[in-house]
């Protein structure tokens, strides 16, 4: 993976040994659902890795279709939906 000027790999990660699929989607990604496929190991943790310049960026995981927030996550906001984003800070 090619990494930007100034940008730093961030590491998503999520523990869902139950899911088929799961993808990142955010911000950075204009919420694209098929932009980020995370990778699974044998034990159910998935992970995506993003280049991301120093910022704020909103996300969330989308598990068989389903948007879910990040459990590990500490910052979060109200979206348009009646829901809520999780946030990131890239330093």
């Amino acid at each position: 993976m090619a990494r930007l000027t100034g940008s730093k790999l961030t590491e998503f990660k999520l523990y869902a040994p139950q899911a088929k699929k799961v993808s990142l989607a955010g911000t950075f990604n204009k919420w694209d659902i098929k932009k980020l496929p995370a990778k699974n190991d044998s034990k159910g943790n998935w992970m995506v890795k993003v280049n991301l310049k120093p910022g704020r960026y909103e996300y969330k995981f989308v598990v068989d279709g389903a948007w879910m927030n990040d459990p590990r996550c500490t910052s979060c906001v109200a979206n348009s939906f009646g829901s809520h984003n999780c946030v990131v800070e890239v330093k």
